[in-house]
């Protein structure tokens, strides 16, 4: 399979190497508008750069990692090119254009991949097949933190839709999807703590949010730009039979002042490292589902409601008040 990836900058780069290791993907073709970019990139994984849009849809399938709000018109012509399309996360910049695209995707019965990785990680799918069977019985909470080990570059922080779009919004997508319930009310709160360049965006920096679910179930969700120590992303599920974790394991930045507790060795120091694993599955997933034999993990409707949650978690920081969802 020829595989063509939109976007020469941090998540490209990672996406470039990764095909260039995998079987499935014969030839890499990479598109960016900056000139010299993709060549760059190209020259580094042995693959083919070009810088006309036109050429890229030649491919048999392709990888969007540009700017989130040039997403809605690479995936329109993706879709109009009949070119099966892994997209980052979010498909579009607000709720108002993401109802528009995500009819159209459906429509086309193009395949549409929303790159939630958390849906390919091992330990996450393994706590999601043990929900299914029964074997965490009632859930009564779910924690989960997201923590960057490094805030990310200044340039960055201003095209990134701010912590609850570009950070927890996959801890927006992979709780509903693990409950299998619809959130019906979120409460959030925000501080800027790191760097007033997040202010200066109307952003925040470290942040919280709680979810309630139909059953009763609770989410406690934090995020923040910055934990000196390491990457530390984890989700810990208490319930009546078992409570599990996903994200628990030696490299977990955090040190224990028990005599007998836990200092990690070699902590993650970002997410490419920490889910490593779970971004070669979705490629390989990805591979499956462009070739027509493997239904879609994580299609365009998810993305739709991990961002109106995204957005009634900002509305409940700035009124101070909860907001419930229908």
């Amino acid at each position: 399979m020829r595989i063509g990836i939109a976007g020469a900058g941090r998540i490209g780069s990672m996406h470039a190497e990764n095909t260039s290791t995998l079987d499935e993907f014969d030839d890499i073709l990479i598109y960016d508008p900056a000139p010299d970019r993709a060549a760059r990139l190209a020259q580094a994984v042995g693959a083919e750069a070009t810088e006309d849009l036109d050429h890229l849809l030649t491919a048999d399938a392709v990888l969007i990692c540009t700017p989130t709000d040039t997403h809605p018109e690479l995936v329109r012509r993706a879709i109009k090119a009949k070119v099966p399309a892994l997209c980052e996360k979010p498909l579009a910049p607000s709720l108002a254009e993401m109802r528009t695209l995500v009819p159209e995707i459906e429509a086309s019965d193009v395949p549409v991949t929303v790159g939630f990785h958390r849906r390919f990680d091992p330990a996450t799918v393994e706590l999601h097949r043990r929900l299914r069977a029964g074997e965490v019985g009632r859930v009564y909470q779910v924690h989960a933190v997201c923590n960057d080990f490094e805030p990310p570059p200044g340039e960055f922080i201003a095209t990134s839709g701010g912590l609850f779009r570009d950070c927890l919004i996959h801890d927006l997508d992979a709780i509903p999807w693990l409950l299998d319930e619809p959130v019906t009310e979120v409460y959030a709160s925000g501080s800027v703590l790191v760097d007033e360049a997040f202010a200066d965006i109307g952003d925040w920096d470290n942040v919280t949010a709680t979810l309630r679910f139909p059953s009763g179930a609770q989410a406690l969700l934090s995020a923040s730009r910055h934990d000196p120590v390491g990457y530390d992303c984890r989700t810990i599920l208490y319930g009546s039979k078992d409570t599990l974790a996903a994200g628990l394991d030696p490299r977990t930045p955090v040190n224990s002042l028990e005599p007998d507790g836990p200092r990690p060795a070699s902590p993650y120091r970002g997410f490419q490292d920490r889910y490593r694993l779970a971004y070669l599955n979705e490629l390989k997933a990805f591979a499956a589902i462009a070739s027509g034999g493997a239904g879609n993990p994580s299609p365009a409707e998810a993305s739709l409601r991990s961002l109106a949650l995204a957005e009634a978690c900002e509305q409940s920081v700035r009124s101070g008040l909860p907001v419930r969802l229908a």
